[in-house]
């Protein structure tokens, strides 16, 4: 069978991959065309175009950049109709997905429509469910919860488990030695502050300037940098010049296995962060500041932000937003998390919550055993 993938972003190439991988175990003769990055390439050649190039986070930054987005968007639409799939593969990246997700079902009305990590429509822009009912034939999920909001607004999803949760079971099951790790990469011994800043231009040139400020604060602490992988490590130097912030790239897991605490972008690193059980401050800095926090209950239909508290139902880590995420703010809550017992024992408590909710591994070959069981009826 004949795939065409887009998926727009690290996180997204990631789990991409792995549906790849468990596709060409169940498909030998499966052919792929896609949108994406490194990881996907190891299994379908070089992506038509790479994630890198397709990141526009921001109203502005989006305003800037709409003769790149509509011209990626008639290269999708010329690449799709010269390939003729049988399914598309849409992964997370609603923007740009689900008008293409409309292109492929009025066009190509016998190609399948398969979206793989559901836009958050439980958070924002809830009226793109009619997009997705029209032209979405298998959305698969990733968090229990969604089930139950789809199924209230009369579609039907299938919750795969959480790709997160298979990446980490991959990871742990290929061994890890940390005593080797911290001498190969020349960290020191002290307790270690993970900085996630983010895996966006926007957000790293946000956050981890103010992520170091309060780095200078813990001198008995080492503070590292988890470099996003589509992120050039120059970028990171010039931000942290004049710091002694060590930065690594593309050992995200390993420096989580070691972690003692954590200040966290939103994002999936958040919940990746929790599957490691690894206490964190969840930090976001948007433009605007107050006036967007001001805006938020309109803007976002969840009492939360972090991936960690919307799966709990409740506030398991400290979320500081826009104006909230200050130097001194996130130094007095790392501070809490390092020294208070009771507290790092509460969050952790809360993640076993979450990891309970998450259910087993398995997401790739659910997906997989789905499309499988679609050929087999028509």
């Amino acid at each position: 069978m004949k795939y065409f993938l887009i998926a727009g972003e690290a996180s997204g190439d990631l789990h991409a991959s792995r549906l790849m991988k468990q596709l060409i175990i169940s498909d030998h003769d499966a052919e792929f065309r896609f949108f994406g990055g490194d990881k996907m390439s190891r299994y379908g050649g070089s992506p038509i175009v790479h994630y890198r190039n397709m990141a526009f986070m921001g109203f502005v930054n989006v305003i800037r950049n709409l003769d790149k987005i509509f011209a990626l968007r008639r290269l999708a639409k010329r690449e799709v109709m010269r390939f003729h799939p049988d399914h598309v593969i849409l992964v997370d990246y609603a923007g740009f997905n689900l008008p293409f997700a409309k292109f492929v079902k009025e066009n190509l009305p016998n190609t399948v429509v398969d979206y793989y990590i559901a836009p958050k429509l439980w958070a924002w822009k809830s009226w793109r469910i009619r997009s997705i009912r029209r032209y979405v034939d298998n959305m698969f999920t990733i968090f229990p919860f969604e089930t139950e909001w789809f199924g209230n607004r009369g579609y039907k999803v299938n919750y795969v488990g959480n790709p997160s949760v298979d990446a980490i079971a991959s990871f742990r099951k290929r061994g890890f030695n940390k005593e080797l790790f911290l001498t190969e990469h020349a960290i020191a011994d002290r307790p270690i502050v993970l900085l996630l800043a983010g895996s966006r231009m926007q957000e790293i040139r946000n956050c981890l300037p103010v992520m170091a400020a309060v780095a200078k604060r813990f001198p008995n602490y080492q503070f590292v940098v988890a470099a996003a992988p589509g992120v050039r490590i120059d970028v990171y130097q010039h931000i942290l010049k004049g710091t002694d912030l060590l930065v690594l790239q593309n050992v995200t897991y390993e420096l989580m296995s070691v972690a003692t605490a954590a200040i966290v972008n939103s994002g999936t690193a958040t919940l990746e962060t929790a599957l490691f059980r690894i206490p964190q401050v969840v930090v976001y800095k948007v433009f605007g500041g107050r006036l967007t926090m001001i805006l938020k209950p309109i803007l976002i239909h969840t009492p939360f932000v972090s991936l960690v508290n919307i799966i709990a139902g409740r506030e398991v880590v400290r979320e500081l937003l826009a104006h909230q995420f200050t130097v001194d703010s996130a130094s007095a809550e790392l501070s809490h998390i390092l020294t208070d017992t009771a507290y790092r024992t509460s969050i952790l408590e809360g993640y076993d919550t979450i990891i309970n909710r998450l259910g087993e591994p398995g997401a790739p070959s659910r997906i997989v055993s789905h499309i499988k069981k679609e050929l087999d009826y028509r």
